[in-house]
This record gives C-alpha cells, structure tokens and sequence, in this order.
C-alpha cells in the first residue's frame, strides 16, 4: 500500500507539475494530486483483472484443444483445475473488485495476444502442471499458483510490462506499490466464505492521509517564495542554475513539514526527503540537501518556528 514515503513522492511529482505547467490553478493541480492517487488503485484492480483473465484462458485454451483437427486423448479432457482455485473464485464474486472492474471499464480484448502468451507461459511451467496434479489442495496451495502467476508470469514479461507502462504514467514508481498491494491481497484472502476476503486498501487510513497530502502540498505551493527565499539565503555561493529543480522542490516540502506539521518529527521528515532525493534527483543530491537544511533548521530553531508536539520532537 502506500505509505508516507509514498505519498511524498505523489505530492512532489503534484508540486513539479505544478512549476512545470506555469502554476495555474491550485485547485485543478490538487484534484490531479488526488486523480494519481486513485491511478494506483485502478492499477491495481487492473492487475487483479489480467490474473483472472489468465485463469480463465484455461477454459479457452482446453476448447482450442478439442476442436483440433486430430485431438488427442489429453486434448479432449483437458484439466480445468484452476477454474475452481479458491482464490480465482473468491476474487469473482468480490463486490469491491467487481465495483472497480465496472469503474475503470476493465476489459482486456485490445490485446489478446497478451492474455493468450501469459497462459501459454503459465500452461508448459513445472509449477503449474505439479498444480494440476495435486490433489490436497488447500486455500495456501491454491494462493500460491497464484502468486506464480503474478510474480513469475505477469511481471516476468515484457508485453504486460509494456501494456502498464502506456496504461500507467507512473508505472516505474509504482510497480513496487502495487506488489504490495497484491501481496497484501493475497494474505486478507484466507478464508473459504468469500465474503471475508477483502481487497487490499491503498493507504493504511486514507481520511488521514488524504488531509496530509492535501495540506502538504498546498503549504509547498503557499510558502514557495518564502521557502525560495530561505534556500537562497544558505546557497548564496551556488550558481541559481547548478542546483537541481528537483532538489529545491524536495527541500521547499521538507521546510513545509518542519513549519506546518507539528506532529511529524523534524528527524523522520529529513530522513524521508534524503531517501526520496536518492531515486528521485542527482547523485550528490543527498549530502546537498542535508546540508541546507540542517542550516535552515538551526534557524528555524532560533527564530522558534518550529513547534512539534507529542511524538513530534525537534531532536
């Protein structure tokens, strides 16, 4: 799911967008903050969707089959196993993943050559065809062919990747959100009524997490002369056009949460922001970033800006 780090990351790529564009309306680049946020979810059911449309491949696959010009004997009873795979059932008659398929207009026929290599894959691997043979299967056994399905199958091919990244313009930052959300997925479906079995949720609490991403940015944007300005003033001997866009955005949002979030440590919130720097900005970013704002907290110190409460201390 995504978790703090995460929503930074969408309030930065919100706040470049931002900048990108001009500014403009706060408000429109606000609803697309939360419109990315929903992308990660969609992204999710879309998955879900493609590990069905594999399974049931199966039932396709065994008509092709019996309808060959000479079938054989295996041809003409092919094993259909998977149909029943508890988890494969589980999520079909999940209303959260039916409600979402229905939302988003979920259908995978522009592509039926992908649907029919992931099964192809699927079909001539030992771990499938030692899933056939079982016959103890239990709701662990059945989640793991599953899981085959989606870590060794779908995120093992080059099509399906090429297919989420022209669907999903974030697809690289949020490949690894969406493991976790189906990771996720895979532990909440453990019971033989599928009416217990929920879909993962995108944040741990969103009525929270939507309040922090909306006043983060907002606050960002609001302040971003007086941020400017504070920056400036601690690389006076850095050429304006040698420091990174990229690490300026990081540090204005960094001074934002010093200043405005009373409840977040000044710790945690540098160790996010040096952590986001490293995938998101230059090499040196890290230690030049540490840097102005270990400055710029000293100051803030003294000038008594900083005001943390509870778990929110200032060391």
């Amino acid at each position: 799911m995504l978790n703090r780090r995460h929503l930074r990351v969408k309030v930065l790529q919100a706040v470049y967008a931002y900048h990108q564009t001009g500014a403009g309306s706060v408000s429109q680049h606000e609803k697309n903050l939360l419109q990315n946020i929903d992308k990660v979810y969609e992204m999710y059911i879309w998955m879900l969707s493609l590990i069905s449309e594999v399974v049931e491949y199966a039932e396709k696959d065994a008509e092709e089959r019996a309808h060959k010009h000479l079938p054989t004997a295996a041809d003409l009873n092919a094993n259909l196993k998977i149909m029943t795979n508890r988890f494969y059932t589980s999520l079909r008659n999940n209303k959260e993943y039916l409600a979402g398929v229905k939302k988003y207009k979920i259908e995978w026929n522009f592509d039926p050559e992908l649907v029919k290599g992931l099964f192809r894959a699927l079909k001539y691997s030992p771990e499938y065809e030692e899933y056939l043979q079982k016959t103890d299967d239990t709701i662990q056994t059945d989640k793991d062919i599953i899981k085959f399905i989606f870590k060794k199958v779908i995120l093992k091919s080059t099509l399906a990747e090429q297919v989420f990244e022209e669907k999903f313009i974030f697809w690289p930052v949020d490949k690894d959100v969406l493991q976790a959300l189906i990771a996720k997925t895979f532990k909440n479906f453990s019971f033989e009524d599928p009416a217990k079995n929920k879909l993962a949720e995108t944040t741990g609490n969103w009525a929270e997490d939507k309040e922090f991403i909306i006043d983060l940015f907002q606050a960002t944007i609001k302040y971003d002369k007086d941020y400017q300005e504070m920056i400036g003033l601690k690389t006076q001997n850095w050429e304006p056009e040698r420091i990174a866009m990229m690490d300026t955005l990081l540090m204005k949002m960094a001074i934002a949460e010093f200043i405005n979030f009373n409840s977040i440590p000044v710790k945690v919130t540098i160790n996010e922001y040096l952590e986001i720097s490293k995938e998101f900005s230059t090499p040196k970013s890290n230690s030049f970033i540490n840097g102005i704002l270990d400055k710029i907290l000293i100051e803030l110190k003294e000038e008594k800006k900083i005001r943390k409460t509870g778990r929110g201390l200032i060391e």
